[in-house]
């Protein structure tokens, strides 16, 4: 198992009203960005369902210069229906969110919860405070 320091929230920018499931991310992230397969290690969709991407085990693709110590999850939403940054995340997704947290910890146990806006100050991703809201796990 590789050392993991990191675990990265962040949101598919997809604004309130559309979807993005797991399977068109997976796709966006293989035909425009030229991965090998989706960058996050989990998604979780609007109805709180945490879809898993690359095992642990791999490197994920999500946020430069992190990737190798690092776990990627991200949250279908993020931007108002204006497309403005805003945190859409329904409650099912807040409680799998929590949750899938706190199984984390076994894995990482010292690991620090941030956002992917903690890491680039140019970025709103996941338009909301991860640090204050999971720092205690």
């Amino acid at each position: 198992m590789r050392r993991i320091t990191l675990i990265i929230i962040h949101c598919s920018a997809t604004p309130e009203g559309r979807n993005l499931d797991f399977e068109a991310c997976r796709q966006d992230h293989i035909r425009h960005r030229r991965f090998k397969d989706i960058g996050y290690h989990f998604y979780i969709t609007r109805n709180g369902r945490v879809w898993r991407g690359r095992p642990l085990e791999q490197t994920g693709a999500h946020c430069k210069n992190h990737n190798a110590h690092s776990v990627g999850i991200c949250y279908e939403g993020g931007l108002s229906a204006d497309g403005r940054p805003c945190d859409t995340r329904t409650a099912p997704q807040k409680a799998a969110m929590k949750a899938l947290l706190g199984e984390l910890r076994s894995v990482a146990p010292r690991a620090l919860i941030v956002g992917h806006r903690d890491l680039n100050p140019q970025k709103a991703c996941p338009c909301f405070d991860a640090v204050r809201e999971f720092g205690e796990i």
